[in-house]
């Protein structure tokens, strides 16, 4: 790597990122805002896959329309607001990636790794605000499950299914595709650790749930009530360190030439099979960058809030709360990094496709999780990370799996389909477990 880098691996790389000039592979020859130019750079998109995905922008004005039209069609709104969700959360992951292109290169990938999981915070948020009672299901205003089996479901679709058609693709072209060391070695062990800090007050309340009592006998007991408490606090408090650790990986990241982004960088910058093409590609400008982030952010807010105005219909309609958490959501608002990601495998960036799969897993579990915690602790709505234990046991066998998967630093297309077949299964066990009102293993079940 020194042999790559020569002496520029001794400057920080925060020294570097502000007065730049914007890489070769980032330059639009142009400045300003083009209308033209802007649909037909938007609609060229990323990748073939994202370009058809954006024949699905019909679907856009006609879930906005109906939401206001007819209230009276939960279900169809639902579903067309999920549809058009995904050409818009592509134009954002693009438009991230467009201006992640203009930075520095390790810089660039932190950023567009951000812009990936906006659509994912911004869902958080609308849920955890959404959140009205304690008890039940979603359809009794709870949304916390939903939200823990969204955070955990998140993981699970990038680990499993996204990771998994990133080989199967790449296989297909590739026979064989090995990728760097730092991919099997930092990223399995960010996730165990990850992992390791979410499960921290599931393991807790399920050590401690058959020594509390609904009322104590005496002047003392530990109680159901307490026990709760102690479980929020657990929570609160593992969150804000666990936002620590991302920030100190944040910075180790960011200063480091060491990384696992550079070796990634150096191992896949010129293996690229379609490398010309993307150079001769038009781009957007910096301005042009901006207005695509606002309009896309706009939108996907606005989506975002008609499907979570909808749960209590959908699950009423016989869609149980795990599956809409653990698969329908993380399945929409990842899609855009799917799409980049299986597109990078096909083009040999095997490297760079393993990261999309793994570093927002990492940021997930570090920021994401934590951070609507944190703010449903601000807004004093309980939210904890005390997991079902369902969860808990697919989160743990998942990182084991593909840990195992990437320890011989080589993938193939067998690997790929194997992984998409659990994922499968996965989601086959979602649509059969209960909902809280019903069984829960983490809370008491309350049936109204």
């Amino acid at each position: 790597m020194s042999s790559l880098n020569g002496n520029s691996e001794q400057q920080p790389l925060l020294h570097r990122v502000i007065g730049v000039e914007i890489p070769h592979e980032g330059e639009s020859g142009r400045s300003g805002f083009s209308p033209r130019h802007f649909l037909d750079v938007a609609w060229r998109s990323s990748s073939t896959a994202g370009k058809w995905v954006n024949l699905l922008w019909v679907f856009v004005p006609i879930a906005i329309v109906l939401h206001y039209a007819l209230p009276g069609a939960p279900l169809t709104i639902f579903a067309l607001s999920y549809v058009a969700m995904v050409p818009v959360a592509n134009l954002l992951g693009f438009a991230g990636q467009e201006f992640a292109r203009k930075m520095p290169k390790v810089s660039g990938i932190l950023i567009e790794t951000a812009f990936g999981s906006i659509v994912e915070i911004i869902l958080f948020l609308i849920l955890i605000s959404k959140h009205q009672s304690a008890q039940g299901s979603s359809e009794h205003g709870n949304l916390i499950p939903v939200i823990q089996a969204a955070i955990l479901g998140s993981i699970l679709t990038n680990l499993l299914l996204c990771l998994g058609a990133c080989f199967f693709v790449g296989g297909l072209r590739q026979t064989t595709q090995k990728f760097h060391s730092a991919i099997s070695e930092v990223g399995n062990g960010l996730l165990c650790i990850a992992g390791f800090g979410l499960l921290i007050p599931s393991a807790y309340y399920s050590a401690l749930k058959g020594s509390a009592v609904a009322v104590p006998d005496g002047k003392e007991g530990f109680t159901e009530k307490q026990l709760q408490h102690n479980v929020l606090k657990i929570s609160q408090i593992c969150s804000i360190l666990l936002m620590l650790a991302f920030a100190i990986y944040i910075l180790f990241n960011a200063r480091s030439q060491h990384s696992i982004f550079d070796e990634v960088l150096e191992l896949d910058e010129h293996h690229d099979l379609d490398r010309e093409a993307d150079l001769s590609k038009p781009k957007f400008t910096f301005t042009e960058c901006i207005v695509a982030l606002v309009v896309a952010l706009t939108l996907v807010t606005l989506l975002a809030v008609f499907l979570v105005e909808r749960i209590e219909d959908v699950v009423e309609a016989g869609v149980p709360d795990q599956f809409l958490g653990l698969i329908l959501l993380p399945l929409v608002e990842k899609a855009a990094e799917h799409l980049t990601a299986v597109d990078e495998a096909w083009d040999g960036q095997i490297n760079f496709a393993l990261f999309h799969c793994i570093g927002p897993s990492i940021q997930t579990a570090l920021f994401n999780a934590p951070l609507v915690v944190i703010v449903g602790w601000v807004m004093g709505k309980d939210m904890d990370l005390n997991f079902e234990i369902f969860m808990i046991v697919l989160l743990v066998l998942s990182i084991v799996v593909v840990g195992n998967f990437l320890r011989d630093g080589e993938s193939n297309y067998l690997e790929g389909a194997l992984l998409m077949i659990i994922y499968v299964i996965v989601a086959v066990a979602a649509w059969y477990y209960p909902n809280p009102d019903v069984a829960t293993s983490n809370g008491i079940a309350s049936i109204p």
